[in-house]
């Protein structure tokens, strides 16, 4: 994980997979998410409202990553 951080695209793939699974957790079990609204896991929270508001933008993003991943490197 520490590695993540230093390079960007790794980052980015982290950052992601955080919003797209904790959306997918929240549509699942929303309890689990809506209990901790604030606080350090108040942010997993906020990683699943980015992921519901903003899931078209958040797919094309994962795929021109998944694109990036695939073909490029």
């Amino acid at each position: 994980m520490l590695s993540a951080i230093f390079n960007f695209q790794s980052l980015l793939t982290v950052i992601l997979l955080l919003i797209c699974t904790c959306a997918y957790i929240r549509a699942l079990a929303p309890s689990l998410l809506d209990k901790n609204k604030s606080g350090i896991l108040g942010i997993f929270w906020k990683c699943a409202r980015i992921g519901e508001r903003k899931s078209p933008w958040v797919a094309f993003c994962c795929v021109l990553m998944a694109f990036s991943i695939l073909f490029v490197q």
